[in-house]
């Protein structure tokens, strides 16, 4: 597959049937400005998973909204949005993080049968297959009706998913978001499967094409966004929804839309994925298909540089849209570098946590799992109550990122809450102090018991076993090296 269309494929599961949509809507470029009070605002496109609602937090920006939702997937209104949804919003936002929505669209990357499910509860990675698609599951993906645990091994044809995702360079998807129903349940949607992706060898008189691999049959298709059947060729980025054959092999088309530009020329961008095709020579790489132009300008936050980017590096990316590229204002890590479980000993305000010795952060962009498993309650639950069903006593699982500042914490990207009632705790994170007695991560001092420190220096990532004595210190059972 040649390198355009690959990019145009991607591009495209991201965007979906929402592109066309925005399209429509027409230009009006894009400002970025500072305010007489010294707050910077950016208006045009954020496009990233959905965290918390209230109305709706997106790229750590909460935006208001009027409830309701442009989407060819069944999804009319906020309150049937779920965390995890990879949302485009179109609108204005500040650096405070508050911000306008004037659109806010949703497409499905993918929809149909499971096939297979796998999954490492250890590692927290697993892998499901839909329609002939390979999606990657990982500790930031959010599901909801079943549990990943619960999806591992199950049967072809059990269930069906939905899923929202970022693309990834091999054709594969890094999921967002898993919705799980039994067959026979729809998602809100007349058609059973969708597939996104490029048309490749197309066949004309058959009509037939395959797309990422697998067939399609178009005989009884209707097309939308002003393509019909004679504008199909190879290299042509489509969204294709319709039934599987009695087989399973082959997609029965019953509407195929095209693609429109994602962005208009001059906007201000937020968007966050996977980092692919990186040239380090031209200081480009790709996010969702989207050429991203490193300069002079551009700001490396959160510790991030340059020379730390790589192929598979979950990043967000802020900068201005033009002539086809984003030109890269300010680039942050969103993959977590530090983990952490234990019990919350105490809440020192609404946006920190105690969690066994380890002071944790909350942001805007925190997203808080709250594992119910009903994905029929047409309902959401604002990040504010989010945030206080986080109560003292609660074991939790948290991703973030280490932060030396301030003594040194936890900025935590996801929180899951776990039932465990074992009296151990783990972190894994980099060394920040150390004595013949004693070693420091996340500002949490750990006393070295009977573990052994020889060979560790500051700096090393290291992953810590731990408890609290009855005196209130914190001593390490087992340590080593995390690789």
């Amino acid at each position: 597959m040649k390198h355009n269309a690959l990019a145009t494929a991607i591009r495209f599961a991201l965007g979906g049937a929402l592109v066309s949509v925005l399209a429509a809507c027409g230009g009006g470029g894009s400002d970025s400005s500072g305010g007489s009070d010294g707050v910077s605002t950016s208006s045009g496109s954020s496009i990233g998973p959905v965290s918390g609602f209230g109305s709706v937090y997106v790229n750590g920006t909460r935006f208001r909204t009027d409830g309701s939702v442009t989407s060819d997937d069944g999804i009319e209104r906020e309150t049937q949005l779920e965390k995890g949804m990879i949302l485009k919003v179109r609108g204005s936002w500040d650096d405070r993080g508050e911000g306008e929505a004037q659109r806010i669209d949703y497409d499905d990357t993918l929809r149909g049968p499971l096939t297979a499910a796998t999954w490492n509860d250890v590692d927290n990675v697993g892998e499901l297959t839909v329609a002939g698609q390979t999606v990657r599951l990982d500790g930031q993906t959010v599901f909801k009706g079943l549990s990943p645990v619960e999806l591992n091994g199950v049967a072809p044809d059990t269930y069906r998913v939905r899923v929202s995702g970022w693309p990834l360079a091999d054709g594969s998807f890094r999921a967002s978001f898993v919705g799980v129903r039994a067959i026979g349940v729809d998602f809100d949607d007349d058609n059973d499967v969708e597939i996104e992706g490029v048309v490749e060898n197309l066949d004309a008189e058959a009509q037939t094409f395959t797309l990422n691999g697998f067939p399609v049959s178009y005989t009884s298709a209707v097309f939308d966004d002003d393509l019909s059947a004679g504008d199909l060729q190879n290299g042509l980025a489509v969204e294709v929804e319709g039934s599987l054959n009695a087989e399973g092999t082959v997609l029965i088309a019953r509407e195929i839309d095209d693609e429109d530009d994602l962005f208009d020329d001059d906007d201000d961008v937020e968007i966050a994925g996977s980092v692919y095709d990186l040239n380090a020579a031209s200081r480009t790489f790709f996010v969702n298909g989207i050429q991203v132009q490193v300069d002079g300008g551009t700001e490396f936050d959160d510790g991030l540089r340059e020379s730390d980017l790589a192929d598979g590096l979950l990043v967000k990316v802020e900068g201005e849209y033009r002539n086809g590229v984003l030109v890269a204002e300010e680039i942050e890590p969103r993959d977590g570098d530090a983990e952490l479980e234990g019990v919350i000993e105490s809440r020192p305000d609404s946006e920190t946590l105690i969690v066994s010795g380890v002071r944790v952060v909350l942001t805007s962009a925190t997203l808080i799992e709250d594992d119910d498993g009903d994905d029929d309650d047409d309902s959401i639950t604002l990040r504010t109550r989010d945030i206080e069903s986080l109560n003292v006593g609660d074991f939790l699982e948290i991703e973030g990122r280490q932060r030396s500042g301030e003594g040194g914490f936890l900025e935590a990207i996801t929180i899951e809450r776990e039932d465990d009632d074992d009296d151990g705790f783990e972190l894994e994170g980099r060394i920040t102090a150390l004595s013949d007695v004693t070693l420091t991560v996340m500002g949490l001092e750990l006393q070295r018991g009977s573990a052994d420190f020889s060979g560790f220096q500051v700096g090393d990532e290291v992953e810590v076993e731990y408890v609290r004595t009855s005196g209130g210190e914190y001593v390490i059972e087992e340590i080593e090296e995390d690789d």
